[in-house]
């Protein structure tokens, strides 16, 4: 047997296996002797190895390095103390003092056995840390992680030696009262890394104390109970009862000692460091106080010590504000709390709904918690919280994560009056009742379909009901009818089946921020899979009745349309008849319905079926598609011709509309529609602005999907004068418009919105065409260069429509297409041009940059961004396209002069200044050395500019120049100063010599500030700190008023 277990034991590493014994006869050993004689085994031997150092290192090691042999040590000094209490003593206090960093202290156990020696051992602490030596425990930047172990240990260690103690040491009124006093002097001293530990350790005792306490208190209600049961019998033992109520009054006193170390370190510690200018330490005293209050609330759960988590809650550091609403949430989940925090609550809960809005993230998140709870114990009114619900929108997600949840809770489940804590109800109530609550919370946002989308998607999560397909198409079909269900809340489920429905297979129904697309592992795919197949099954057979019923509801068919490119739709290859119906009344529903969201939908959905579906399914939905199309062609030619004898102008709106959405989807093969549209643009009749817009529309676009269509290594001749012919017609169009429409909005006609889409497409076709895309190639015939006459009366309609607010110019316009027609859409086809070279930049971009600051903040954006991107440009010349739009902007100026509109010249004249000094910015820092030379060049143009036509141009110096001669270094402007003076000599400086007076006062002010500078005396730089102030009044390290000397001394140590 010896032999076999030799055999399977590992060998030593390093070290040959030992040679096995020749065992000839004789009985074998029982294996109990064998095991005996065996070598103890590797854990033994590291137990061992463990007790050996335990007894051997010293405490602090044992803390710092190794804190598995802390209990083993702490049993090990317990044993001792009652033989050697003050050596005990000694070890125990010497800890303390290494652990706050002082390992040198040079204390012997003589001077600690008097308790009134404690504050002078304190201040020879307090010395040791001015000479710098003291070791940074706590707060250690190791890598080794020391600072976290350390903690860890140091907590173990006091937690341990208090249990151990529980039965001796901890009662005798000696060891603790006098670790008591020294940490409490400690955490009142200025050295930060002491109160750093002495408050971890002070807050460990405490909450020690406590758990001895509650074991003793558990104790004595045992004792009172076999008491009273042996006093009830006939005959009782006398002597049991008087040795149950000795310990019963023993242990009462033990808690009442406890209690009374606990209300020390309470008063003398907690009240002085929960405010310290450390925010760690301030955060450690409110969580432990969190802590204690709930543990041991006959002592801590009072209105006088409450107010601390009150006042911490208005603290600048965002860790303590978390601490104290982490703590009030644990102390409002336990119901016997309740009662005791009413007054509190009255005091503080309009700070709790404050702190929602926190600007730390994880504050907010966290006070919405504690808010929840305070809803659920009917501590708030549903007043006090309607602030919370507008952060639905604009929060932070986790924010309006949580929001979702408390609105989910409070008002779907509604288990506010429950007395469970977290008992939902959500298995208890019907999907019905759930979404009726649901529809009610959307009533409020009917008018905003965004907001109601934010709402279901924080809510989407938690609401089960939300994921309940069947009863929502039910409730829509009108099988399950739910009381008080109006129109409203027809159109909201709609959009929650939708929104629901989008989610489920997990695309985003919000806007954001992150517009990365979103990646799935292969378990989410799969879950996502099967999300798909149940909402395809649900809604297999009731698809087409939901889409007959509600064809002819404008505000429902679109969402439901949208529903198809959301299901897996070979589940249908058994369903044809079906998904045919479907299609057919998707079709049917975009000739029904000519709002631009439906028809897009349509669109989208019979494409996706043709690109989705297979076999007889996918031709059903190309058939339809094509029918669709030629259908339409074919009504606008009918409008066109009905417009022609003067009659029906909506049906030629209605279905160019229906024409442009389709285009922007596919290319439409037609016979002669584009002519048809050009003829009826070219004659002069009363057509509707909007109908205009969208001719123009469709004709560029038929010219794209023209373009799209030619082979570029060999076209043919007749696509390319198709091509040519379209291309002349719609610019005849665009060029007729450059010119009318300004004449048109000085008349007071409304046409901005057909004047920004001529804009808008004039600059698109242009870049489409420019010349440079084509040079060299087989299509160089394509290639189109505009007239510098066409170029101005494009940028004179561009300006009109800038100065036009988009308030004044959305006037009766159609506000489903107004998005793209704006300001800042003109200004970014402007600047396109410039950017890719379609145009002539010497006119164009200096007239861009002129409007620089004229037109609002998105409109400075715009032209921020092309400059930034004309300078990537190393060719171009900036400081020629500065120059020209700061005398542009100047000329303009000069212009309202002689039109004395005097309330405009100043504006402009305004304008002009802004409009240099933000140009000139663009100079500063770095930049400025880099670019010194087109400096220079503009400020050298400017003064000849300036001096070609005196005194009409003087004001252009101040104006204009000034802005850029600042960020000149002070070196150029002596030579400046001359050369000015030079060529002024003999000019004519008779007009406003104010201009040229505050120029020149400017440029030798800032040389007199330069002189006086450099003759100013410059201090001299210490290399050490202020001086100490020497035999400064000693005062007691555990006073409370001492939060100066503490800020003073925890910035020097």
């Amino acid at each position: 047997m010896e032999e076999k277990l030799a055999s399977l034991r590992r060998p030593k590493r390093g070290r040959p296996p030992r040679p096995r014994e020749e065992h000839t006869g004789g009985a074998l050993k029982a294996e109990t002797d064998v095991g005996e004689e065996l070598a103890p085994r590797r854990s033994q031997r590291k137990r061992a190895a463990s007790a050996a150092a335990a007894d051997d290192q010293p405490l602090i090691d044992i803390i710092k390095h190794n804190g598995r042999l802390i209990s083993r040590a702490v049993k090990k000094l317990v044993q001792e103390y009652e033989s050697k209490k003050n050596a005990v003593a000694f070890r125990i206090l010497t800890t303390l003092f290494e652990a706050c960093g002082a390992k040198d202290h040079g204390i012997r156990p003589e001077h600690i056995q008097d308790s009134d020696d404690v504050d002078d051992i304190v201040f020879s602490l307090i010395d040791t840390a001015r000479e710098g030596l003291v070791e940074h425990n706590f707060n250690s930047k190791k890598k080794d992680g020391l600072s976290e172990d350390f903690k860890e240990n140091l907590v173990s260690f006091w937690d341990t030696l208090v249990l151990e103690c529980q039965n001796g040491p901890l009662f005798d009124n000696i060891l603790f009262r006098k670790i008591t006093d020294y940490v409490v002097a400690l955490a009142s001293t200025p050295p930060r890394v002491y109160r750093q530990v002495a408050t971890l350790i002070g807050l460990q005792l405490v909450t020690s104390f406590i758990s001895v306490a509650k074991t003793l208190s558990r104790q004595c209600e045992s004792i009172q109970s076999q008491s009273n049961a042996e006093k009830k019998k006939k005959v009782s033992d006398g002597r049991l009862v008087e040795t149950l109520d000795k310990r019963l009054a023993l242990s009462h006193e033990n808690i009442t000692y406890l209690e009374t170390l606990m209300k020390k370190i309470f008063k003398d510690l907690f009240m002085l460091r929960y405010r310290d200018v450390d925010p760690g330490i301030r955060m450690s005293c409110i969580k432990s106080f969190g802590i204690w209050v709930v543990l041991y609330p006959s002592l801590f759960l009072d209105d006088e010590r409450l107010r601390f988590l009150g006042w911490t809650l208005n603290d600048e550091h965002a860790g303590v504000r978390r601490a104290s609403i982490l703590a009030l949430q644990s102390l409002y989940e336990v119901n016997d709390n309740i009662p005791s925090l009413g007054k509190f609550t009255k005091r503080y809960y309009r700070r709790m709904i404050q702190l929602a809005d926190d600007v730390d993230v994880s504050v907010a998140v966290s006070a919405i918690g504690l808010i929840k709870q305070l809803l659920r114990r009917q501590l708030l009114s549903d007043e006090d919280c309607g602030t919370l619900y507008d952060m639905l929108v604009d929060a932070p997600p986790m924010i309006r994560r949580a929001i979702g949840e408390l609105v989910y809770e409070h008002l779907i489940v509604q288990n506010i009056k429950t007395s469970q804590v977290g008992a939902t109800g959500e298995d208890n109530e019907s999907s019905e009742v759930h979404i009726g609550r649901m529809l009610r919370i959307l009533r409020e946002f009917s008018d905003d379909p965004v907001l109601s989308l934010y709402i279901i998607d924080v809510i989407w999560d938690d609401m089960k009901a939300m994921k309940d397909w069947k009863c929502m198409i039910s409730m829509l079909l009108g099988e399950n009818p739910v009381t008080d269900f109006i129109d409203m809340d027809g159109r909201n489920l709609v959009r929650m089946l939708r929104a629901s429905a989008t989610k489920a297979v997990g695309e985003r129904i919000v806007p954001t921020m992150d517009t990365r697309k979103l990646y799935y592992n292969k378990t989410q795919k799969e879950v996502l899979k099967n999300r798909k197949r149940e909402i395809t099954s649900a809604l297999l057979t009731r698809y087409p009745q939901l889409l007959r019923k509600y064809i002819s509801d404008k505000a429902k068919i679109s969402p439901l349309v949208d529903l198809i490119v959301l299901l897996k739709v070979d589940m249908y290859k058994r369903q044809e008849k079906n998904f045919n119906a479907a299609i057919d009344l998707i079709f049917d529903a975009f000739f029904e319905h000519g709002e631009k969201d439906t028809l897009r939908s349509c669109i989208k959905a019979i494409t996706f079926c043709c690109n989705e579906c297979q076999d007889e399914l996918q031709n059903y939905a190309e058939n339809k598609l094509k029918n669709l199309e030629d259908e339409l062609v074919l009504k606008v030619k009918t409008a066109i011709k009905e417009i022609e004898a003067d009659d029906n102008k909506y049906s030629l709106l209605a279905n160019v509309k229906r024409l442009y959405e389709l285009q922007l989807s596919k290319p439409v093969k037609n016979a002669g529609l584009f002519e048809d549209m050009h003829r009826i643009l070219s004659h002069p009749r009363d057509l509707d602005n909007e109908v205009k817009s969208f001719l123009l529309l469709n004709m560029y676009l038929e010219v794209v999907w023209c373009l799209h269509t030619i082979d570029g290594e060999n076209p043919t001749e007749a696509s390319i004068d198709v091509l040519l012919s379209k291309q002349c017609s719609l610019f005849e169009q665009l060029y007729y418009y450059l010119v009318v429409l300004p004449t048109c909005q000085k008349d007071g006609q409304n046409t901005f919105v057909l004047s920004c889409r001529v804009c808008i497409i004039t600059a698109e076709m242009w870049c489409l065409f420019k010349m440079s895309k084509y040079s060299s190639t087989r299509l160089e015939s394509l290639g189109y260069v505009p007239q510098l006459d066409n170029v101005q009366n494009f940028w004179k309609l561009c300006e009109q429509q800038l100065s036009i607010s988009d308030e004044t110019g959305y006037e009766d316009a159609n506000a489903e297409y107004i998005d793209d027609t704006n300001r800042d859409f003109v200004m970014i086809a402007a600047s396109k041009l410039v950017l890719a070279d379609a145009v002539s930049k010497d006119y164009l971009g200096p007239e861009i940059v002129s409007h620089y600051v004229s037109h609002g903040e998105s409109t400075t954006e715009i032209i921020e961004h092309l400059i930034a991107s004309l300078r990537k440009n190393g060719n171009f010349d900036m400081e020629a396209l500065f120059f020209e739009a700061l005398r542009r902007s100047y000329d303009l100026c000069r212009t309202r002069v002689h039109d004395e509109e005097n309330t405009l010249l100043g504006k402009s004249y305004s304008e002009c200044e802004n409009l240099a000094s933000r140009l000139a910015g663009s100079y500063a820092g770095a930049a400025r050395n880099k670019n010194k030379s087109e400096v220079l060049k503009i400020v050298h143009d400017g003064f000849s500019f300036a001096l070609a036509d005196l005194p009409k141009n003087l004001s252009f110096v101040e104006a204009a120049l000034l802005p850029f001669v600042l960020e000149l270094p002070l070196s150029d402007i002596p030579d400046i100063l001359a050369d000015v003076e030079k060529r002024t000599r003999d000019a004519n400086m008779n007009g406003d010599r104010s201009a040229w007076a505050s120029f020149v006062k400017e440029l030798r002010g800032r040389l007199k500030d330069d002189v006086f500078q450099d003759d100013e005396e410059k201090p001299v730089r210490r290399r050490c700190g202020p001086r100490k102030v020497r035999n400064a009044p000693t005062k007691k390290p555990f006073e409370r008023n001492n939060s100066s000397d503490e800020e003073s001394m925890s910035a020097s140590i």
